[in-house]
């Protein structure tokens, strides 16, 4: 099979030096007179020679990589998430490997098992909708490589690095917000409850009816599987066939709300009037769709870039347990037109 790269060993014999010396004399070694160290990086150069730094690091038994596993690259907040990442990281001589889980627990395994075989030095992980354990992390805990869990996270009992939104408080202003323009039959569309963070916002959804004396009918909060465009529409037919149809409907990401949008304007349901629609990530589609939607700016590339901070620092000293940190980031509730009706 015809050779496809040039090696140290090729650059040697036409020099007729060792490899050593070829190694020594790329690297500007000062055992190496300027003379050869010209003449062998000449060579290299004219023969495209292309280091092995992969090989180097295995020796060392680190890499210049961190891994990331997402869930869709193709949707803007994991998307945003890893250019966080790559940001924090790009200036510090580290190359980000990025994986998607697609939200399935086997995928998400098998991920963490490649990365971790590859010799990354870190790993940034949003986890998928199916996991519920988190076995397949032990072996960076015992081999002391940083894991830092971005936006969707284990639950608290679980002991590791974190960074976050306060997602109970940003859904409760959501929900209030939705209230007091006057909506009274509020739809919730989350993620699974088994999931931290859709929980939290289920609790702040539940917590603003609670702050206005209101009583919640829990069929009104819809647990989505995919959380996909598809699945929402499809919610949102059957409690629209309903007799007591909502009033709004709140959920948990723009791309499904996005979705919603779509089909109200197809099917002729008129927002905000008849039904106020919301969302959350605050997406550059929600400032351009009309009507233009209302949402929660969830920082994706900030949460991505303390990520991988983190990670940077934890590098920096000797790994313990008690270097775990949570970080919160802010949100902002963005107010546009498809949730302002007129008080009731």
């Amino acid at each position: 099979m015809k050779k496809t790269h040039v090696t140290i060993y090729d650059l040697a014999r036409e020099m007729k030096v060792s490899p050593s010396t070829v190694s020594r004399a790329l690297k500007g070694h000062n055992s190496i007179s300027q003379e050869k160290i010209k003449a062998i990086t000449k060579l290299a150069k004219k023969r495209n020679y292309i280091p092995n730094d992969l090989a180097a690091n295995l020796r060392q038994n680190k890499s210049n990589r961190i891994g990331v596993i997402i869930n869709w690259i193709d949707r803007k907040f994991h998307s945003s998430l890893v250019c966080g990442v790559e940001e924090e990281v790009s200036n510090k001589g580290m190359n980000v490997v990025i994986t998607q889980a697609h939200d399935r627990y086997k995928d998400e395994v098998e991920n963490a098992k490649a990365l971790i075989n590859s010799r990354v030095s870190g790993l940034i992980v949003s986890l998928a909708m199916e996991t519920m354990d988190y076995d397949h992390y032990e072996p960076y805990f015992r081999n002391q490589i940083p894991v830092v869990f971005a936006d969707r996270v284990p639950p608290p009992k679980f002991k590791c690095h974190r960074v976050i939104i306060d997602n109970a408080h940003a859904a409760q202003v959501a929900t209030s917000h939705l209230i007091d323009q006057g909506c009274h039959r509020i739809v919730l569309i989350s993620g699974n409850s088994n999931r931290e963070n859709y929980r939290e916002r289920i609790q702040g959804y539940l917590q603003a009816h609670k702050e206005r004396s209101l009583k919640v009918d829990k069929n009104l909060i819809y647990e989505a599987d995919t959380k996909s465009e598809e699945e929402a529409i499809m919610a949102l037919r059957e409690y629209m066939s309903s007799p007591h149809q909502p009033d709004a409907i709140f959920c948990t990401s723009d791309t499904m709300a996005v979705a919603i949008l779509q089909y109200c304007k197809k099917v002729g349901i008129k927002v905000p009037d008849q039904l106020a629609v919301m969302g959350f990530n605050n997406d550059p589609i929600t400032s351009i769709i009309e009507p233009n939607l209302t949402t929660t700016l969830n920082p994706a590339f900030e949460i991505g870039r303390h990520a991988a901070k983190l990670i940077l620092d934890q590098q920096k000293m000797k790994w313990t347990s008690k270097d775990f940190k949570t970080i919160y980031l802010e949100t902002e509730l963005i107010v546009r037109e498809s949730t302002m009706r007129k008080k009731l």
